[in-house]
């Protein structure tokens, strides 16, 4: 498996949708009452926190001098 760089902003932004999936998961299954408009501010936020993160994550990369990894394409014979 080859490894990449961690992203925390693209994490905070998974962690939020999903909570707004499962927000609406537990309507469907009748489990609570979701208001349609709930998950609005839910996602709305998150993806802003997301790019606050992504920010600081890039400026402290910065600032310690960390170079983005490389992108190297996979090559052919990668998923035999």
């Amino acid at each position: 498996m080859l490894r990449h760089e961690f992203q925390p902003g693209r994490l905070v932004a998974g962690a939020f949708l999903t909570i707004a999936g499962i927000a609406y998961a537990g309507d469907a299954g009748d489990a609570w009452e979701t208001p349609w408009f709930a998950v609005i501010p839910l996602v709305i936020g998150g993806l802003f926190l997301a790019g606050a993160t992504a920010l600081l994550t890039r400026a402290i990369r910065r600032r310690r001098g960390t170079p983005r990894a490389p992108h190297t394409p996979p090559s052919p014979d990668a998923h035999t």
